[in-house]
């Protein structure tokens, strides 16, 4: 018989500066490099989760922004799913780090990637990492393939965006809302346990 998966949260969390910083977690027991996170509570949903696990393992109170996404991985036999929330940081630290946490650093993106402990926690942050810049106005200029790599492009505004999805036909943009609905139907079933 199957065992139930493990059911946890945590954050990808930002700081802001002159350039954004990624927050990680260093674990006392097994001295590894880790994203924010831990096991949710009986009665709390995933997002109380993550907020609670991010001040216990980062010691700085944080704003919760958009969900990011779900990582599923194998822990201990069982599987282990995580969902991830943007989050900021602002100031210093509120509280002393959790005794299984022994230290945390705030490093770039890619420095935050490559000290990762974990392939499949490198591999999530490295797609998710830039949706969450992104989606803080964060992300870095980047430019698109016409141009030369040298000259300045400014990021992709909300405007462009917005532009783009009204010069979609009515069945691109029916087909979207489509996924997006069946995407998000899917999730509460999950979340539900009707899945």
């Amino acid at each position: 018989m199957a065992r139930a998966p493990v059911m946890a949260a945590g954050g990808i969390v930002l700081r802001r500066g002159p350039v954004p910083l990624v927050a990680v977690v260093r674990q006392r027991k097994r001295n590894e490099w880790v994203l924010p996170k831990g096991k949710l509570d009986d009665g709390e949903t995933p997002k109380e989760a993550a907020h609670r696990e991010v001040l216990e393992e980062t010691g700085h109170d944080v704003a919760v922004h958009e969900f990011l996404g779900t990582l599923v991985y194998q822990s201990g036999g069982r599987s282990k799913v995580v969902h991830f929330w943007r989050m900021e940081a602002d100031g210093g630290p509120v509280r002393k780090l959790m005794n299984d946490i022994k230290a945390v650093d705030w490093l770039t993106l890619d420095d935050a990637i490559a000290r990762l402990s974990r392939e499949y926690e490198r591999a999530f942050l490295t797609q998710i990492g830039p949706i969450a810049l992104a989606a803080a106005g964060l992300a870095p200029a980047v430019a698109p393939e016409a141009k030369q790599v040298s000259e300045p492009v400014s990021p992709l505004a909300k405007d462009d965006i917005d532009a783009s999805l009204q010069a979609l036909t009515p069945v691109e943009a029916a087909s979207i809302d489509e996924l997006r609905h069946g995407l998000l139907q899917k999730v509460k079933a999950w979340l539900r346990g009707e899945a």
